[in-house]
């Protein structure tokens, strides 16, 4: 918190030494748990605050970069026809969802045909076979119906 702020009226001097006490003993801590590279930056007279401020700029997360990765991740996955499917799906709509707290959210129908598209070739007559009818289907469905073609096959 910000340092309390000393007013004739209201003189609060115990409240501005227990402040500086407790910045100090903060400021103390910080430096010596973080790695010396970041100790440059706290400066006598600065707050606890204003340092933590100032580290987390260093680490702050460009989204657009993120989201970027998320989404190459999940449009290049393909499925290599070891492991279990249904891990592997949910692994895609893990993805999915994370590019959702970006607020990039792809549909249930957009995922299931991601699924499809980065199925091997083994599983062609799926596909089609999916692509052939009207209905469509959820991503729960389509982990059953996987499933029950990758034990077919």
């Amino acid at each position: 918190m910000e340092r309390p702020i000393s007013t004739p009226e209201t003189s609060n001097e115990v409240n501005i030494e227990k402040w500086d006490w407790y910045n100090r003993m903060c400021l103390m801590i910080m430096k010596r748990s973080i790695p010396k590279t970041f100790r440059d930056y706290i400066y006598e007279g600065q707050s606890a605050k204003k340092f933590l401020e100032k580290i987390e700029q260093y680490f702050a997360k460009n989204e657009k970069v993120e989201r970027s990765n998320l989404l190459a991740k999940l449009i290049s996955m393909k499925y290599k026809g070891k492991g279990n499917i249904r891990e592997y799906i949910m692994e895609m709509s893990n993805l999915a969802s994370k590019l959702k707290s970006f607020k990039l959210e792809l549909g249930e129908d957009l995922l299931v045909h991601l699924v499809l598209i980065s199925l091997p070739a083994h599983f062609g007559q799926f596909k089609g076979n999916y692509n052939t009818q009207k209905d469509k289907w959820s991503l729960n469905e389509l982990i059953s119906h996987c499933m029950q073609e990758e034990e077919r096959l």
